[in-house]
């Protein structure tokens, strides 16, 4: 089993930054690509940023990917999101997942970490 812990969410203004970390514990998560997914209120859980297990390839969709990155040290077990530029609109709770390395299903989920973006 896999136990995934975000941190680094938290209140800040408009154009400011965070950064996202997410550990993992219990087995490796090195052979598994991890992405973070974010949840507003009311709506559907959306793909953030996404990376492959050896960190050479990186997805984000237009909405973030001038703004966001995302990146891992499989030596220490952990994913990071920076997120720059913030706009009130990235309000949302952030979770880390990583893929099941049969399948590429993401499996595995942290509980979340809540990021508020003020005007």
């Amino acid at each position: 089993q896999v136990q995934l812990v975000e941190s680094g969410g938290g209140l800040v203004q408009a154009g400011g930054s965070l950064r996202l970390s997410c550990t993992a514990s219990g087995r490796t998560v090195s052979r598994s690509n991890m992405a973070w997914f974010r949840q507003a209120p009311g709506k559907e859980r959306t793909l953030v940023a996404a990376v492959t297990w050896s960190g050479k390839s990186t997805y984000a969709p237009d909405s973030v990917k001038d703004r966001f990155t995302i990146s891992r040290d499989n030596a220490k077990n952990t994913l990071y999101l920076q997120m720059n530029s913030l706009k009130t609109e990235d309000t949302a709770g952030f979770y880390c997942s990583a893929s099941n390395p049969v399948g590429g299903r993401y499996d595995y989920w942290g509980q979340g970490t809540q990021v508020t973006v003020s005007s």
